[in-house]
């Protein structure tokens, strides 16, 4: 995919609110396609590419963007920003996926693990059901400095479990 970063954000001193997660910053490519899966879809595989940036401001901004990995066509895109709470582990993703749904999700950075659940959901009334209730992710930069990601989520007709999985390597 072409790369939508903005580079000028990483010339900006990192605000030492963020510091603790400056191992996400930068853009992050599939290694080999993600599976996604759900009691209600047929299992896929989809590719994907992470931007990860910062202005020197107190928050990092985001845009995830998934394809089909054999057809390429554009499955899924968020986009939002990465707050710390002060003096604290305790860190916050908003989102906003181009399906209408926007989220707030909270959870704790341990060492190089991102783990979060979602504190809210939002969604047009007219979006299309089963709607999703709750969602829940963890990001882990592994020894070898790929990145893991694996999400799980529920809906109104089905509980949680994990729907996709993918692991990214650093760009460049």
């Amino acid at each position: 995919m072409a790369s939508l970063a903005c580079p000028f954000y990483q010339s900006a001193k990192l605000n030492e609110a963020i510091s603790p997660l400056d191992w996400l910053l930068g853009n992050w490519e599939s290694v080999e396609p993600g599976k996604g899966s759900f009691p209600s879809l047929k299992a896929f595989r989809y590719t994907e590419d992470l931007h990860f940036a910062h202005m020197g401001l107190p928050t990092i901004s985001f845009m995830f963007n998934a394809s089909d990995a054999e057809t390429k066509k554009i499955l899924h895109r968020e986009c939002g920003f990465i707050r710390m709470q002060t003096g604290t582990n305790r860190v916050a993703f908003i989102i906003a996926q181009n399906s209408g749904l926007v989220e707030v999700e909270e959870g704790e950075l341990v060492g190089k693990q991102l783990s979060l659940h979602s504190k809210a959901l939002a969604r047009p009334s007219f979006a299309k059901e089963p709607h999703v209730k709750e969602v829940s992710r963890v990001f882990q930069l592994q020894p070898d400095g790929k990145l893991e990601q694996t999400l799980s989520m529920s809906t109104d007709k089905q509980a949680m479990t994990q729907h996709l999985h993918i692991t990214y390597s650093r760009l460049p």
